[in-house]
């Protein structure tokens, strides 16, 4: 696909992937709200994901998606990409604003830059991402210490920061292991089962820490579907459908436009502040990604050239 006939589809897509994920949390904030507890919201989310793509696995009708290899790494993939970390940032969105928490989530790509020169061979951290990813930490420190939450009622910084860097540490874990066995399974499959498997092991944190999930209001439930379809289905599906087709470039910019889409969704729609800890601390971020991305697109040229 040519990159220069299809820049006006390309933008689109990079614009429905940024509003998906950059208002999942507006999302989750607002089930929380309606009193429905961050695991369930979790897990509801989870299983409307789930059951959306083996709609889109039946409706394709693909055979023989899931095997020995899918089975195994998606079970990994259900603990490490969907359980721990979905549980982890819904319990960061009860204790802090929907901008503070994406922040945080910013630092995936350094996180996975950092456990990559750990466990794949042919992936060592340079000066360059080095400097970076000090920086997304320092961001995050930042972010904690001052002690704005972005939130007035509730809010704790200090849990909201932790739980959503052990969702950082967890997808970043994910993304690695995924990567090393990239070939050898199929996606479509490996995303089925381990959305089945996370949402069941989900549920059942859920039971035991919210109790039984019945008796919520309609925005609640229209949170929950909103979580699962919109936050997650559809910009996984685009965003693996656009890693495919454009450079490096058109990729990273997802990164810088999720945050600045839950920032001000925050503001508009739940009256979220924008407080100095958070400016400081997302520049910081923001900056070590930027940094991280150059660096990566400088390599990508080189080894191109």
């Amino acid at each position: 696909m040519s990159l220069r006939i299809t820049n006006q589809r390309i933008w689109v897509i990079l614009g429905i992937i940024s509003l998906s994920w950059g208002t999942s949390p507006i999302a989750a904030r607002i089930g929380i709200g309606e009193g429905i507890g961050p695991s369930t919201m979790a897990a509801g989310g989870s299983l409307v994901a789930a059951v959306a793509v083996w709609l889109m696995i039946g409706l394709m009708r693909r055979r023989n998606l899931v095997g020995p290899a899918e089975l195994r790494i998606g079970l990994v993939l259900a603990l490490l990409s969907v359980a721990l970390p979905q549980q982890a940032r819904y319990m960061a969105l009860a204790n802090a604003s929907a901008g503070f928490v994406t922040l945080v989530n910013a630092l995936i790509p350094l996180g996975t830059a950092l456990v990559a020169h750990f466990m794949l061979t042919n992936e060592r951290l340079n000066v360059g991402t080095t400097f970076g990813l000090l920086l997304g930490l320092a961001g995050i420190a930042a972010l904690i210490l001052i002690g704005d939450s972005g939130i007035t009622d509730g809010g704790n910084p200090t849990v909201g920061g932790v739980m959503a860097l052990t969702s950082v540490v967890c997808i970043s874990f994910a993304g690695v292991y995924a990567k090393r066995y990239a070939g050898q399974y199929s996606v479509l499959g490996v995303t089925g089962v381990q959305l089945a498997v996370g949402s069941a092991a989900q549920w059942a944190v859920a039971l035991a820490l919210d109790g039984a999930p019945f008796g919520h209001s309609t925005a609640g439930l229209l949170a929950i579907l909103y979580s699962g379809t919109i936050g997650m289905f559809l910009p996984l599906s685009l965003y693996y459908f656009l890693i495919r087709h454009v450079t490096v470039v058109f990729s990273s910019v997802v990164s810088y436009l999720i945050p600045l889409v839950a920032v001000v969704a925050g503001v508009l729609v739940l009256d979220e502040q924008v407080q100095p800890g958070i400016l400081l601390g997302g520049a910081l971020v923001l900056s070590g990604v930027v940094i991280t991305d150059l660096v990566r697109i400088r390599e990508a040229d080189r080894q191109q050239g």
